[in-house]
């Protein structure tokens, strides 16, 4: 954040899309910074930047790339770009640490929607561990804070991407129903599954971060043919 504003790298390769979206951005109180290209946007990444924007196809470097190298280097939201909706792409793009996937044409709209709610969620210090808050939500020994949006076990703060963060609300919210992958799909995205990849890469992200045993887990539980629980 730059002078109390929430600061916002977008990379794209086309000016059109990267001079729309600084005007977007700029005029909802953000402040931007724009790079050409994938290799661009790895070298102007520092802590500073509180969301990444990255298009996909970019030349030099692409944006899975880019955002690959960003996120072994920072915490920081980052949102893909393409102007592809397959599975493939989508599981890519999760795969190598995206919060959200956006495809072209974009609503613009949409957009900021998306991007007022990675940053709400991403606004909290994950540094440090406050009280957590009465909006609350138990998972054994883990907490989801829906006030702060933030996942606390003891005294430690779990960092959980956007969309991981609301698979597990879903799940608590709902507890001892079996969510399948398109259901899940639906809940978070509010569209039709384009596949069951992306979901599982998902879950095993949680699961990951969670420390939990995929062979059996104590946090998320597997019904075999049918999705996906929480107790």
């Amino acid at each position: 954040m730059k002078d109390g504003k929430k600061y916002i790298l977008v990379a794209d390769d086309e000016k059109e899309i990267r001079d729309i979206l600084a005007l977007l951005l700029s005029g909802e109180g953000y402040l931007v910074a724009c790079a050409e290209d994938g290799q661009a946007a790895v070298e102007m990444a520092d802590e500073s930047v509180d969301l990444y924007i990255l298009d996909v196809n970019m030349p030099r470097l692409s944006g899975f790339m880019a955002g690959a190298d960003i996120r072994r280097r920072f915490a920081a939201p980052i949102v893909f770009l393409t102007a592809y909706s397959g599975e493939s792409d989508k599981v890519m793009g999760f795969s190598v640490g995206a919060d959200d996937y956006i495809v072209k044409p974009f609503s613009n709209v949409e957009l900021l929607m998306r991007v007022k709610a990675i940053l709400r969620r991403s606004g909290g210090n994950t540094e440090e561990v406050a009280s957590i808050g009465a909006n609350r939500l138990s998972m054994g020994d883990v907490w989801l804070d829906l006030d702060r949006q933030c996942v606390i076990r003891g005294e430690e703060s779990i960092a959980l991407t956007y969309t991981e963060f609301k698979i597990l609300e879903l799940l608590l919210t709902n507890r001892k129903r079996i969510f399948s992958l398109d259901q899940i799909y639906a809940g978070i995205w509010n569209e039709n599954a384009v596949g069951d990849a992306a979901i599982m890469v998902h879950i095993k992200n949680i699961r990951k971060k969670l420390r939990d045993d995929s062979r059996n887990p104590t946090y998320i539980k597997t019904a075999w043919g049918r999705g996906y629980y929480v107790d």
